[in-house]
């Protein structure tokens, strides 16, 4: 879990002040201690509370569309899935989601895409809608 840490934020430049709770350990640690797949679970699920206290503070204006770029290659698949697994639940709560991803296992794993091919004479665009 992340928490919020404002005696951090005295002390920096700009930014916030993260902690994470290490269940592993039980101690706090700084963010930038975050591997790779930590590093891209904590700003998916930042990315997300963002959303979801735009919305509650713009008077219930949705922000109903979420574009996810890349960062999946450096996961390792047990990662990967967890993130897939994530995304492909919040596509049942309403929200179009587009995912940026070269890795294999993103795409057996969404159903509904947009492939983009890069050829000789320029891009070739493919409509895959799923199941």
């Amino acid at each position: 879990s992340l928490h919020r840490d404002s005696e951090m934020e005295r002390h920096r430049d700009g930014g916030l002040g993260i902690l994470v709770n290490d269940r592993w350990t039980s101690e706090k640690r700084t963010a930038d201690t975050l591997s790779g797949g930590e590093t891209f679970l904590a700003s998916l699920a930042l990315a997300l509370g963002l959303a979801e206290a735009v919305q509650q503070q713009a008077g219930a204006i949705a922000l109903d569309t979420i574009f996810i770029d890349e960062g999946f290659g450096s996961l390792d698949m047990e990662t990967v899935d967890l993130a897939t697994d994530a995304l492909l639940k919040l596509r049942g709560k309403g929200r179009l989601l587009g995912v940026i991803s070269h890795v294999e296992t993103m795409r057996q794993q969404i159903p509904s895409r947009l492939e983009v091919t890069k050829t000789t004479t320029g891009s070739r665009v493919a409509f895959n809608l799923g199941d």
